[in-house]
């Protein structure tokens, strides 16, 4: 059985990776990178780490010829410049999102892990939660039908205590896959072009940090090959509600729709008048068995970290996006949301908000050659 080394680097929530990875069979050492001795220190000895799997700069990281991977979990700014590195020096290599935060850097990633010949994967918690996987499955077997219109959410107050300062008045749709990849994978397309608006104003203070005055963008999607039109709308600051990070899916069969309040209960729409409460199943009979646990939210390490407390311990995504990064780099192919897959999805955002800045004039979406 082959067996690979792993680094994930920044311990935000990425430390919540190092107890999956260690479980998985296909792994043969685990190592952390993070600028926070202190932090280094006490992941060490709490998951008994190799001294010589441990930095504290992503430089070494990416010099060492006996690493194999490397899951970046640092804050979106260093996203593209770290995602680069990595393939540059021909380590495979999954990123949380975004992908970049330029359509430029998009562009340079997808042809950075063409030539490298190594698997990219953008680890997308939106499209493994539990819900999502519900409703993909209901699509893929036809039980929704013909699929007629999609819309997606994602509505979060991010002037909680937790939050880095680069995300103070950051562009909502600028980061917009955890709206808009749900709709997309759904309907197993891409964004091709795309209109959106935007709706009320920041404070003066966080308008002028990336000078985007809007509270809300919404978009409207045209998709690839595809008469379903999807739209998305996402909230960062200045709007009063509990977080949501939602898809809604109708068909003509069926459709889905999602829970107004955490933990609620979703609704199945099945015909007429008809509709139903429903509680989404858990994901782990789709894992091997190592690590089908951590789908479970009691096995969130740290319930309390921010990231957790809004996003509902992120649907039970984190297992699988393990298995199918490794999975991947065993088989030796694309992973299921690879870099240009991964480069719609982020470029979708990207020109969304740049539609909003415009007045609403629709921008076309680089699709990358799918």
């Amino acid at each position: 059985m082959r067996k690979i080394n792993v680094v994930i680097v920044g311990m935000g929530f990425g430390k919540e990776f190092i107890p999956i990875y260690q479980k998985h069979p296909n792994i043969n050492a685990v190592g952390i990178c993070t600028r926070n001795q202190d932090t280094l220190n006490e992941l060490k000895e709490k998951f008994d780490l190799d001294e010589n799997f441990i930095f504290t700069n992503f430089e070494d990281v990416v010099k060492r010829e006996d690493v194999d991977a490397i899951h970046i979990v640092t804050p979106v700014p260093e996203h593209a410049k770290m995602t680069l590195a990595s393939l540059n020096a021909n380590k495979h290599t999954a990123c949380t999102i975004p992908m970049a935060m330029t359509k430029e850097d998009c562009e340079a990633i997808v042809e950075a892990k063409r030539r490298a010949k190594k698997v990219y994967m953008m680890m997308e918690t939106a499209l493994y939660t539990r819900e999502f996987l519900y409703g993909l499955k209901l699509a893929e077997t036809g039980k929704l039908g013909r699929i007629q219109f999609v819309r997606g959410s994602h509505i979060q107050d991010m002037s909680m205590d937790g939050w880095a300062d680069y995300w103070k008045g950051y562009p909502p749709m600028l980061n917009g896959t955890h709206a808009i990849s749900p709709l997309l994978k759904i309907n197993n397309t891409v964004a091709e072009s795309v209109v959106c608006h935007g709706s009320g104003r920041l404070t003066d203070d966080l308008a002028s940090r990336y000078n985007s005055p809007f509270a809300v963008e919404t978009a409207t999607f045209k998709l690839k090959n595809s008469n379903v039109v999807a739209e998305a709308t996402r909230s960062l600051f200045d709007v009063v509600r509990q977080y949501r990070e939602s898809y809604d899916v109708y068909g003509d069969k069926m459709s889905f729709e999602w829970e107004q309040l955490q933990d609620e209960h979703h609704i199945i729409f099945d015909g007429g008048e008809n509709a139903s409460r429903i509680d989404v199943p858990d994901t782990d009979e789709m894992l091997i068995p190592e690590i089908a646990d951590f789908t479970k939210r009691e096995k969130i390490d740290d319930p309390n970290h921010v990231s957790f407390l809004q996003g509902a311990g992120h649907g039970g995504s984190h297992p699988h996006l393990v298995q199918e990064f490794v999975s991947a780099i065993i088989e030796e192919r694309d992973s299921a949301v690879d870099a240009a897959l991964a480069a719609n999805y982020t470029c979708a955002g990207i020109c969304a908000h740049e539609s909003a800045m415009k007045g609403g004039i629709r921008i076309e979406v680089p699709t990358f050659g799918l």
